[in-house]
């Protein structure tokens, strides 16, 4: 019999994991032809999420987890689990409830008799959430997709199931810096999407506050991207120009006038805007080389302090 697995990602999630067994449990019992395994990776979480997790391995032979020393964040959880997974099928579902459960049905047919690669789930609304936040990530999306090599939908999400193929292709790519919404982008594969409405959290708390959004949408552009590196040599090559050709003006003007055609204010304020985009161009290349650094150092990903997929 096929297997599926169901990554689920976790931290700090003792609010609503009794209710994500309670509803989910029976999708993935109604799936004909299919064996079922949960993987629930506890990222590092500091309420009682772990122990939770081994109640259900307890009396559920379906449920295995993996626990980190520490947390390292959901991409380093997404590829833990993702590396330890064996089955025909792979999916990934947040804990919160926000992912539509309803959908794996569907999703599930679509990779095993419609032909399909991968079945992906994104949001046809951002009901929930913020204007601000609507607004920032609405933007992200228009830059990200202007200035890297890959093409991201703006509704995509985690939730997903894949065919194994398509999970050894995401796993051979060897970054440490992941942004894996890029990364499933990149490996392509034929992909069917699936539209749902955004749903609020089951339970507890949002992890995602603003400065890690920003931090996760800087890793998506730096990435997948190098733009920003041509950003410092175009802006320099421009305002090279400029000052050559303000420079000859300002040496015309004043052969004809004889006169001191320009202010100290200007000046400064010109200092200011140049040295201003100097260290902004430092600034790019300062991530740049630190993303190198890191790769440079090879760190794992994650460290697994106990887990009982061996057993």
């Amino acid at each position: 019999m096929k297997k599926i697995e169901m990554i689920v990602p976790c931290y700090n999630e003792s609010d609503v994991l009794e209710m994500f067994y309670k509803e989910v449990t029976p999708v993935m019992q109604s799936l004909e032809g299919l064996d079922y395994y949960f993987i629930f990776v506890n990222d590092g979480s500091k309420d009682n999420t772990l122990e939770i997790l081994k109640s259900f391995a307890e009396k559920d032979s379906h449920v295995k987890y993996i626990s980190f020393s520490r947390n390292f964040g959901k991409e380093s959880a997404m590829l833990a689990g993702l590396k330890n997974s064996t089955a025909d099928l792979v999916g990934i579902l947040d804990a919160d409830l926000q992912h539509s459960p309803t959908l794996i049905p569907e999703m599930v047919k679509a990779v095993t008799e419609e032909g399909y690669d991968v079945a992906a789930a994104k949001r046809s609304d951002r009901k929930g959430e913020s204007g601000f936040k609507s607004f920032l990530s609405n933007a992200f999306y228009k830059v990200a997709n202007k200035m890297t090599e890959v093409s991201i939908d703006p509704g995509a999400q985690d939730f997903r199931i894949m065919k194994r193929k398509v999970v050894l292709s995401i796993v051979s790519i060897a970054e440490h810096n992941r942004f894996t919404k890029g990364i499933f982008s990149f490996v392509g594969f034929n992909t069917k999407w699936f539209a749902h409405e955004n749903r609020e959290r089951a339970a507890g708390e949002t992890k995602w506050s603003l400065f890690k959004l920003l931090r996760y949408a800087l890793d998506g552009i730096l990435g997948f991207s190098n733009v920003p590196l041509r950003f410092s040599f175009w802006s320099g090559a421009l305002f090279f120009a400029f000052g050559f050709i303000y420079g000859l003006i300002f040496v015309i003007r004043r052969l004809i006038e004889h006169g001191r055609l320009i202010s100290v204010n200007i000046m400064i304020a010109m200092l200011f805007v140049i040295g201003g985009l100097v260290l902004i161009c430092l600034g790019i290349i300062g991530e740049y080389l630190a993303r190198i650094y890191t790769e440079v150092k090879n760190r794992p990903n994650y460290i697994i302090d106990e887990t009982n997929i061996n057993e």
